[in-house]
């Protein structure tokens, strides 16, 4: 037959290593899970309840393409607008995107809502954030110009009872003032005004952030992004823990955007305007005097129909004198700007003049937004600040970049009008052919067209001027103003919720996963079959009692008595009617002398005469675990036995001491030479007296993995039981067994597995259903016997 291996014991307990054994790990400490989900479950309900809610709001506007809106004006075309700011709506969206994003609209709405002072209303626990509008209590900054560098944060607290108002800051105490009384602090003065008649008391915290800080704040938390089913169409939204205050954010953005675009194109028209009045007036006393001129020749001469010869020649004269009026209206036109581009000074100039150069037109718009853009700056900010010193210098670049412009313009136009006085010429020469009185009337009529053609084209431009300034036509429909929910957008109980279970599930699975991951001690025989070659010959599971009882029926009794079975398959063919059984282990409270005495008991209760014998004599224990330790005082042991050659064993045997029905030796007085007395062969004469008396002899021997006492008396052992205790030894510690084992130091060596939580391995590992513990004990004395059965059916194998 094939010897009794570790593969043996392995493949028996091959289902237990299973999925199921390791949830076992993290069942058995299900309490843990239930404090910890609870611990948890009420932390998060506390950061729910006492944590600061954000709410959302929103708004939507639609855009509207300002060319189809205003109407198909031919200024329009002839100042530019339409091709490529409107051409395209996605870029037409992006470009309001940008603007109602800007830090120029954003610190409108921080003036306009005044958010540089948050208003935080003390509750019992927390504060919560309210609006301005909101408050009982307004307060009123005097100095407006603050040094962002000096006081960029300040925070004040205002306590309001009956008329008292108390005040403190993180550096000064509280003092009382009045209502409307202003208030010393780092900000400059304030003073408290009561909104609320009625208000009895109320505790205000209070936070100043400097515009500048507080712009790009707000910036970040407003949202502008496209409809996704409407092109033109924008969402303005934002989370604040203020809803009000969320909402009049977003009234005041769309309110801000619609002030800025009525007022950026009411101030260009109105520009345009004034200009076009200025060469109306020169025009209309150009024009009358041609009239008059005209009607002193037909006074004179009176009128001449045109001969057919001279048709074409009047024709070709007539489109250039268009051609000539055309370039002379531009040397005008520029005529007139650059005496107002070399002021000194930044002024909005007129943009409606038809200027043929689009290019100049655009620099033209470009300056006026850049001089609006800076005029808004500086309502806010003073002269030398960073922003507006970098927006006057790109309004310097671009005033240079249109003088320069204009003058090149003014070449080109000033070289055709030579051109075409060239070409007048000519065709005056061939026009000299007619009568002279002819000829001066076609002149003065050519005047007067000239005039009345320029004079009708800018009274047309006042016309659309007009229009737009009076009925400026809106970029945008309000489709929604700004709403919000009344449920908080963040945190979300569900999170909380889910997280929570998360944190008080994984923290403890955590925590016995490292645990397990860590533990390095034997548990049972299944986990010590891993690390050794030796045979197990069983498991004693963790008792209450120390020691069994007369007809004792517990898991205890019935492990030993399993036990005691197995001892007598291992002792097959030994040729000995008394077998020799040491208990040793590889360190001290493994349980040697709890298993000695109790597997001394069953054996003697199986009718065999028994005697144990206490051979640890450098920390004896039987006598003090037997409660016999007043015997030590009458009778002699071991080492006195070893030592005095004139004892004999029957000296030193303790016969049938009450209430115990086995003799016992025990190891005497503690020796300072333990080792040299064990090398005695007195001792060989107590284990030659031991077999010639009794049926069965228990050795309880010293820990062999500490001193040799164990390994100098080792042959004289049928079998050796090494006791591992569970989660006490070391699995590292093995090493020592399994060496003492493969050198064969210890006779007949089999390890046996003491101190097993029964209860936490078959209540699981071997299939009788979660959480099942008999309360009496029948269930584990069925336990133990199909435990038994296994270990017994595997020791019949062993060679004979």
């Amino acid at each position: 037959m094939d010897s009794y291996s570790k593969e043996d014991y392995s493949s028996n307990f091959a289902s237990n290593d299973s999925l199921l054994q390791k949830v076992e790990v993290y069942l058995l400490k299900w309490h843990w899970f239930l404090i910890s989900i609870f611990f948890f479950l009420t932390l998060g309900f506390l950061y729910y309840r006492y944590s600061e809610k954000n709410y959302f709001s929103q708004a939507t506007i639609l855009l509207e393409d300002e060319k189809k809106s205003s109407g198909d004006l031919s200024g329009l075309g002839d100042l530019g607008l339409g091709k490529g700011v409107f051409g395209s709506s996605a870029a037409f969206v992006n470009d309001q995107t940008l603007i109602l994003q800007s830090r120029r609209i954003m610190r409108k709405v921080v003036e306009d809502l005044d958010l540089r002072l948050q208003y935080y209303q003390k509750g019992r626990f927390k504060s919560k954030e309210i609006s301005a509008n909101e408050s009982p209590l307004r307060i009123e900054l005097h100095n407006k110009d603050i040094d962002p560098n000096s006081v960029p944060a300040y925070s004040f607290s205002i306590s309001y009872q009956n008329g008292r108002v108390v005040f403190s800051d993180e550096k000064s105490i509280e003092k009382v003032y009045g209502l409307n009384e202003k208030i010393p602090t780092e900000i400059g003065a304030i003073s408290v005004l009561l909104m609320d008649p009625d208000l009895e008391e109320i505790d205000l915290d209070l936070k100043y952030f400097h515009p500048e800080f507080i712009v790009d704040y707000y910036r970040s938390l407003l949202s502008v992004e496209p409809n996704k089913d409407i092109s033109f169409a924008l969402n303005l939204s934002i989370v604040y823990p203020s809803l009000e205050k969320g909402k009049d954010i977003l009234n005041s953005v769309i309110d801000q955007y619609n002030k800025d675009v009525s007022s950026d194109k009411t101030q260009v028209t109105r520009s345009s305007i004034a200009f076009i009045n200025s060469r109306l007036d020169l025009i209309s006393k150009s024009l009358k005097d041609v009239d008059l001129k005209l009607a002193g020749v037909k006074s004179n001469q009176g009128s001449y129909d045109l001969e057919k010869e001279s048709n074409m020649n009047l024709n070709l004269s007539s489109e250039n004198e268009i051609k000539l009026i055309e370039s002379e209206m531009q040397l005008s036109i520029i005529e007139m700007l650059l005496p107002m581009i070399s002021e000194e000074g930044f002024s909005l100039l007129p943009s409606n003049l038809g200027f043929q150069d689009q290019a100049i037109q655009m620099q033209i718009q470009k300056y006026n937004e850049l001089i609006l853009e800076r005029d808004d700056l500086l309502k806010s900010a003073k002269q030398d600040n960073p922003v507006v010193m970098e927006i006057i210098k790109r309004i310097t670049n671009l005033k240079n970049n249109l003088h320069l412009s204009l003058q090149n313009y003014q070449k080109i136009q000033q070289s055709k009008v030579n051109q075409y006085q060239q070409s007048k010429e000519i065709y005056r020469s061939k026009l000299n052919k007619l009568p002279n009185q002819e000829t001066v009337f076609k002149d003065v009529l050519r005047d007067q067209s000239t005039i009345e053609k320029l004079y009708m084209y800018l009274l047309q431009k006042r016309e659309e001027n007009e229009i737009k300034a009076a009925a400026t036509p809106a970029i945008f429909k309000l489709v929604d103003e700004a709403y919000g929910y009344t449920r908080a957008v963040s945190p979300k109980p569900l999170y909380v919720l889910i997280a929570s279970l998360v944190l008080g599930l994984g923290i403890p699975f955590a925590l016995i996963y490292i645990i397990d991951l860590l533990d390095n001690k034997v548990r049972d025989q299944e986990d010590l079959a891993k690390y050794t070659q030796v045979p197990i010959i069983g498991e004693i599971p963790l008792a209450d009692s120390k020691i069994v009882q007369e007809n004792d029926r517990s898991s205890l009794a019935e492990a030993v008595r399993i036990l005691r079975t197995n001892i007598n398959y291992m002792l097959v063919g030994k040729d000995r009617e008394c077998p020799v059984v040491y208990v040793t282990s590889t360190t001290s409270g493994e349980g040697k002398s709890f298993l000695s005495v109790n597997l001394a008991k069953l054996v003697e209760a199986s009718g065999k005469k028994t005697l144990i014998i206490g051979a640890d004599i450098r920390s004896p224990k039987i006598m003090n675990y037997l409660e016999l330790s007043y015997l030590t005082r009458t009778k002699k042991g071991i080492t006195q036995y070893l030592a005095d050659p004139t004892l004999s064993v029957s000296d030193i045997i303790i016969s049938k001491p009450d209430p115990y029905q086995f003799d016992i030796i025990y190891s005497g007085q503690i020796a300072p030479n333990p080792a040299e007395l064990l090398m005695n062969r007195r001792f060989k004469q107590i284990i030659t007296y031991a077999r010639a008396h009794y049926d069965f002899v228990i050795i309880d021997t010293a820990p062999a993995g500490l001193v040799a006492d164990t390994l100098l008396i080792s042959q004289y052992a049928d079998l050796t039981l090494y006791i591992v205790r569970s989660k006490h030894l070391d699995k590292r510690m093995l090493t020592v067994g399994n060496g003492l084992y493969e050198s064969g130091k210890l006779k007949n060596m089999a390890y046996l597995v003491n101190a097993v939580d029964f209860e936490r391995k078959y209540g699981y590992g071997y299939g009788y259903g979660y959480g099942y513990v008999d309360k009496s004990s029948r269930g584990k004395i069925a336990k133990l016997k199909e435990l038994g059965n296994k270990i017994f059916t595997k020791l019949k194998s062993k060679p004979s």
